[in-house]
């Protein structure tokens, strides 16, 4: 009776195969968790048992819109990344050619066809993107139709089998053999990664600051008296900031030729250490209520200046003129929605939103120099949006012959690289293109999901027969091409660029698209530093390996 209501209602079968799949893609083991992309294609190539099918129109329509958006997100960093971040886009080289090269021994020496070829780098470099990119261009060789759904439905099963067991490996290998093979202690270089950085210390699992970066103290001046503000403050490198000076019950605006005199009430704020250091120069802490009506405004910018690019956080004030910099804090560092550590040492990037602290027009005249404000809102620009799909369809279309090999990028490639240059003017023109981060979230989740969803079901029958062929080979295939790559970034990394060991296994996390190996590295090392080198390389990578789809089908058919 299920299998009829399923294969009579497939959008049963869809909203089934998303709810259970992602219940399923919930539970953790250790630090291994299966994800919700994963859990639903594992749910749908079961339910597709019953003869479910989606419209394949459904599915291209999902897709276009997943790989826009997940262009469009990564588009500032990626094209940000290209030049300053050399040394971690080595890796993300790496990464494609070792895959590439394994995966064609892999059809050399076990005869797999296309669609298993594709499905294997799909899941042992866990980047789901592949499977539609593949798809499509599976779908342009012209066979026929039976031979079409069963090369497809091999992408599944074989991305499904290698997924699991990449996932597993790449978790393991960054968080725990490659620290074998390095001889070193993750925690311990981790914190010393974080000192050298700025940081006070590095936290544990569990605990946060007790006392925060930036504070403010009303101080009655003593042994201040005498001296202007703008001395006091270039004293502390800036890092302190005069607020508000308060004389015989007048407000004097705090500018930098201000003199203070004895028995003067200052409002200073700034970073902690530079407060704490300038308050036995200033006079005695107060604690009266009078401070209570000056307020810190937090603004979320993002960074586009040209010349900030690829400079430290102190370098960025150091460069500044005093009148610009003056009472502007970032507080925090977004990247690729990730949290990079805002210590002195942090190098910014294009494309990265931070987050400034200070008074009201402080933090507006820092957000001028640096970017724009990004704004809250909850309007997504359609007409943008329809065009840059439009735009991708069409690049879509076009088509090379390289090597023999015809080559086309399809609405998964098209749609990618026009969400990147969409993504890249938005960043630009900020006055065009709103896409909120939620909204861009839900059609990369939504969109993927859907699209795997709806080919799990059409390779359910396919899947038992992959798996009964090829039986323990496809795991074990899995595990030798995740390991690949990993293990000579490892070596090129550390022997040849001199990375940091933990931005050095965040990269290789990243250079794997790998979500959960990044959360289960900065578990073990009790800090972020690793979410440094995962950004750069994911950005790259998350835009090259979707791109491998159309390329490892015609390489495959010409090896095989």
């Amino acid at each position: 009776m299920l299998w009829h209501l399923l294969a009579a209602q497939p959008e049963i079968a869809l909203f089934a195969s998303l709810a259970i799949g992602f219940f399923v893609g919930s539970f953790k083991l250790g630090p291994i968790q299966l994800g919700g992309v994963c859990g639903t294609l594992i749910v749908a190539l079961i339910l597709g048992q019953s003869g479910a099918r989606i419209s394949p129109d459904l599915k291209n329509i999902a897709f276009a819109l997943f790989i826009f958006a997940l262009g469009f997100t990564g588009g500032p960093q990626f094209f940000a990344n290209i030049g300053r971040g050399w040394r971690y886009g080595v890796l993300s080289i790496v990464e494609i050619v070792v895959v590439i090269a394994l995966v064609l021994g892999a059809v050399a020496l076990l005869k797999l066809d296309q669609g298993t070829a594709a499905g294997l780098l799909a899941g042992a470099a866990t980047e789901s993107a592949v499977v539609g990119t593949a798809s499509e261009a599976i779908g342009r060789l012209g066979l026929p139709a039976a031979e079409t759904a069963r090369l497809q439905a091999n992408i599944v099963t074989a991305y499904s089998v290698s997924y699991l067991f990449g996932l597993v490996t790449i978790v393991l290998f960054t968080t725990q053999f490659a620290p074998l093979l390095l001889r070193v202690n993750l925690r311990d270089e981790a914190e010393r990664l974080w000192r050298s950085l700025g940081g006070d210390g590095a936290l544990t699992e569990g605990q946060s600051l007790a006392a925060p970066p930036l504070v403010g103290r009303e101080l009655r001046v003593t042994r201040g008296a005498g001296q202007t503000i703008g001395e006091l403050e270039a004293r502390y490198g800036h890092n302190v900031s005069v607020q508000r000076v308060t004389r015989a019950r007048s407000v004097i605006k705090a500018q930098p030729a201000v003199v203070l005199k004895e028995g003067d009430r200052v409002l200073i704020g700034g970073r902690r250490e530079a407060v704490v250091a300038a308050i036995p120069d200033i006079g005695d802490e107060m604690f009266a209520a009078d401070g209570t009506d000056v307020y810190a405004d937090r603004l979320d910018v993002m960074l586009t200046h040209r010349g900030v690019h690829g400079l430290t956080v102190a370098e960025v004030r150091a460069r500044a003129a005093p009148a610009e910099a003056r009472g502007v804090f970032i507080a925090a560092v977004t990247r690729l929605d990730s949290t990079i550590p805002a210590l002195p040492e942090t190098e910014l990037h294009r494309g990265d939103v931070l987050t400034l602290v200070g008074a009201r027009d402080d933090v507006a005249r820092g957000a001028a120099k640096l970017g724009y404000i990004v704004r809250a809102t909850q309007k997504t620009d359609f007409v943008f949006l329809g065009l840059g799909v439009l735009a991708g369809i069409g690049i879509g279309h076009l088509s090379a012959r390289v090597g023999g090999v015809d080559l086309t990028l399809g609405t998964g490639g098209g749609c990618l690289l026009a969400g990147l240059l969409f993504g890249w003017i938005r960043s630009r023109y900020p006055l065009i293109g709103s896409l909120p981060s939620g909204a861009a979230q839900i059609l990369k989740d939504f969109g993927l999901c859907t699209f795997i969803a709806a080919v799990g079901l059409s390779a359910g029958p396919d899947a038992i027969r992959l798996i009964r062929e090829y039986g323990l080979a496809l795991p074990i295939t899995g595990i030798v091409i995740t390991l690949g790559p990993a293990l000579v970034s490892l070596v090129v990394g550390r022997m040849l660029l001199r990375l940091e060991v933990p931005m050095l296994l965040g990269a290789i996390a990243g250079q794997q698209c790998s979500t959960p190996a990044i959360s289960a590295l900065v578990g073990v090392t009790g800090n972020s530093t690793p979410v440094i080198g995962y950004t750069i390389t994911y950005a790259l990578s998350n835009v090259l390996l979707p791109l491998l789809g159309p390329l490892i089908v015609g390489l495959a058919g010409r090896v095989g």
